[in-house]
């Protein structure tokens, strides 16, 4: 089967999870049908289906047409034959029970077609057990979305014993045919890839307080604002529940051996019903303020405990050929919204570190969660899971960065790209540091004479600052004026290049990711582009030089009108303001970025840097501006791109500008 030839997907299970998933499977233009074992279970789920729709559409992330259609889409069925019985691909996502899976399984087999492939949604599970119950374990796999799914990113895609390669290359297909990101597991493994960090982490997190040694709010500090997780350890267990955390801990426990009990914290807390948010308390009290998690009572020990344990788990997963270092830390960011993947996270730490924590913790208390992994001492001593290689994809090493990525395509120009989206490409201050570095760099590099700057994949130009990673000051306002003038130097940066600097935009082009591309000369953008400042949405104003630039491109008015309003804005309504230069089909972008930039790189170099020079100049203050226009016209009577110039023009030809 090929990914053409699936029309129809069934769902079976209207839960959180089922209808999310079916809502995405119709918003990608596949007939759905979403199965439930009561009318009221599938009602309900197909009125949240309506809801998120009606949702989406108010923020302008679909249009209403295209809502409607989705929903028209979308079938709510009881009856099990008519569900299935036409689907070219199931997607089963009933309760996280072996047994209520294993009965879905065997009625399955009695009503789809032969041709159908079948796909569990377990976060946990075997995925082998489950395919065995079926006569097709060949077209048996999981395809495991993260909840809530109409927004996470990550598809885990798993492979049982039985299952052919063929099945999970379509099942990659079908997820990025619904717009998300598949991460393959190459091995049925408890907890697969993001589980098997996250969980083990949880528990470790409940043990550092069992032991006494830790508070949770010191736990949680060290794991929010130390390592700069979305959130703390514990603040995550209520946020998905402790009792869905601890059943795969159980069923890990089963299946891997000791070194995975479950902390009698944990168990105390599900015996006492105190789940987390969706019971008023867990860890924290959401009836009293929720968690409130200072900000300054984290320590290096902590951290390096945690940090240990998860690079254990990490080494599990690559020595037991699960999956690669660089396919775990997608996954984990995607899935989990780390900033960097745990395999990264333990190199930067240092792996030798690392493997001496677990081995004197493992001396101190003789747990089994504290032994190495053979494969953990390993990559040690190779220098970390990436064996000491740079993790960014350079020019031969020239450009080594974590958060962007320097590439050189050809014609002098040089390609600027946030490296982020997992975080679409969101802006933190590692990023406004490597960026103000890159571009001071490009410009020192002679084989370069114009900037191209995009985003990584197909959501994002850039959405804006990354707020979670900028909440770790506390809401400090002198960390806060610091972090602005961080911003606006940087973008000044970027302002003041000597070369042409052209801002391709596909996607959204958000707050601070807007702030950016006001900076660029040209901006070229996809027609599913969308542009805005949402900070006053917030509370905030642009805080990165918006309030000061937009309105020289755009003029005062509208610039009000985009910055007051704080609304989203199509490409074209930007081009008729004057922000956008050329707005192009999905399909050409790429190509009429780059040819953009390289024409503006075959142009006169001295000339094009003197004329920014002049424009940036006169902008508050035309006298001073017309002065460097002066200066600069006299400089450049005495360069060879003059003579150059004059000599192509009057033979007809192409000037070679070389910058002399």
């Amino acid at each position: 089967m090929e990914i053409d030839d699936i029309n129809t997907i069934a769902v079976l299970g209207a839960g959180n999870m089922g209808h999310g998933i079916a809502e995405v499977a119709a918003i990608a233009g596949y007939d759905v049908n979403l199965r439930d074992i009561k009318d009221e279970f599938v009602q309900n789920g197909y009125e949240q289906i309506e809801w998120s729709l009606d949702k989406l559409a108010e923020k302008d992330q679909l249009t209403d047409e295209e809502a409607d259609a989705a929903l028209d889409r979308v079938t709510p069925l009881v009856d099990f034959e008519e569900a299935v019985a036409d689907a070219d691909f199931v997607i089963e996502a009933v309760p996280e029970k072996m047994d209520i899976k294993k009965d879905v399984y065997g009625e399955l087999e009695e009503y789809a077609s032969d041709e159908a492939v079948f796909a569990t949604n377990t976060s946990s599970l075997s995925v082998t057990e489950l395919s065995e119950v079926t006569e097709r374990p060949e077209r048996f796999c999981g395809m495991h979305f993260f909840n809530p799914p109409v927004r996470m990113q990550l598809v885990e895609v798993i492979s049982g014993e039985h299952t052919d390669d063929e099945v999970l290359d379509l099942t990659e297909d079908l997820a990025e045919e619904m717009g998300k990101t598949p991460v393959r597991v190459r091995k049925d493994s408890p907890g697969f890839i993001v589980n098997r960090v996250l969980v083990p982490l949880m528990n470790e997190a409940a043990w550092m307080v069992e032991s006494g040694d830790y508070t949770v709010e010191q736990v949680d500090s060290s794991t929010k604002f130390d390592m700069g997780l979305p959130m703390g350890s514990f603040e995550l267990a209520d946020q998905v529940g402790i009792d869905v955390g601890y059943h795969v801990l159980e069923y890990m426990n089963e299946v891997l051996g000791e070194a995975y009990e479950p902390c009698p914290l944990l168990v105390e807390k599900v015996e006492d019903e105190k789940l987390g948010k969706k019971t008023g308390e867990g860890f924290y009290d959401y009836e009293d303020g929720g968690a409130d998690i200072p900000t300054d009572a984290g320590s290096e020990d902590a951290v390096h405990r945690l940090q240990a344990v998860m690079a254990n788990e990490v080494a599990k997963l690559v020595g037991n050929d699960v999956a690669d270092p660089d396919a775990i830390d997608d996954a984990v960011m995607l899935g989990a919204g780390f900033p960097e993947g745990p395999a990264k996270m333990a190199d930067d730490a240092g792996l030798d570190t690392l493997l001496e924590t677990l081995e004197e913790l493992h001396d101190e208390t003789g747990e089994a969660r504290y032994e190495p992994s053979d494969y953990l001492r390993e990559a040690a001593e190779e220098g970390g899971f990436y064996g000491g290689e740079d993790y960014a994809d350079g020019d031969e090493g020239e450009y080594d960065y974590d958060t962007i990525r320097v590439e050189k395509p050809g014609e002098m120009v040089g390609k600027v790209v946030l490296d982020r989206p997992h975080r679409m490409n969101t802006v933190s201050e590692e990023l406004l540091d490597e960026l103000g570095d890159a571009v001071e760099a490009l410009e020192d590099d002679d084989d370069v004479r114009a900037l191209l700057l995009v985003g990584e994949g197909d959501q994002a130009f850039s959405a804006g600052a990354d707020v979670q990673s900028m909440a770790a000051g506390g809401g400090d306002p002198i960390q806060a004026v610091e972090l602005s003038k961080k911003g606006q130097d940087t973008f000044g940066k970027l302002e003041a290049c000597s070369m042409p600097v052209v801002a391709g935009i596909d996607g959204y082009c958000l707050g601070g990711g807007m702030e950016m591309a006001t900076c660029a000369d040209i901006r070229i953008a996809s027609e599913r582009s969308e542009m805005g400042q949402p900070e006053h949405d917030l509370g905030l104003l642009p805080g990165w030089g918006g309030t000061q630039r937009l309105k020289h491109i755009v003029g005062e008015g509208r610039a009000k009108e985009i910055i007051f309003t704080a609304d989203r804005f199509d490409p074209e309504t930007m081009a008729d303001y004057g922000f956008v230069n050329e707005v192009v089909e999905v399909s050409a972008f790429e190509d009429r970025a780059f040819e953009f930039a390289a024409d503006l790189a075959a142009g006169p170099p001295i000339a094009q840097k003197y004329t920014k020079r002049a424009m940036l100049a006169g902008r508050d203050d035309t006298d001073a501006g017309l002065e460097v226009e002066s200066q600069a016209f006299g400089h450049l009577m005495n360069t060879d791109d003059l003579m150059e110039g004059i000599t192509a023009f009057m033979g007809d030809g192409e000037p070679e500008f070389e910058g002399k």
